[in-house]
């Protein structure tokens, strides 16, 4: 089921202890576009799916990326692209939209979702795997 636009936000938000829903949405469109470059194939699409359109579309036109980025990489490429954030900051912005995403994709989409990342990705999703 896809979430509308507000809802999706205002989990963000309240995930992300963001004091307005504009903070909320510029994590999530950064999130989101760093996520697409690092999804392939009928994963990226079905992710997309459960998204509000606006969000589908910034993950299915996303960032390039030259190679899979590592968790941490991941969360200072983030860091670089938000105004301000630093790594812990930037830590709590992809936590909070990971963890949304991961609500709306359901359990099946999220480990065909984590197959195609890094190890680590799991904690940023706020759902530990096991080994």
């Amino acid at each position: 089921m896809t979430l509308r636009r507000e809802a999706f936000l205002d989990h963000v938000k309240e995930r992300g202890e963001y004091g307005t829903v504009d903070e909320a949405e510029r994590a999530a469109r950064v999130v989101l576009a760093l996520l697409g470059a690092h999804l392939v194939g009928e994963v990226r699409a079905l992710l997309a799916a459960r998204l509000p359109d606006e969000f589908a579309l910034i993950l299915l036109n996303p960032l390039q990326s030259a190679e899979p980025l590592p968790p941490e990489r991941f969360v200072r490429a983030t860091a670089a692209w938000i105004e301000g954030a630093t790594e812990q900051t930037a830590t709590w912005d992809v936590s909070a939209v990971l963890s949304t995403a991961a609500d709306a994709a359901g359990d099946d989409l999220l480990g065909q979702i984590l197959l195609q990342l890094p190890a680590g990705y799991d904690l940023l999703f706020g759902r530990l795997q096991p080994t």
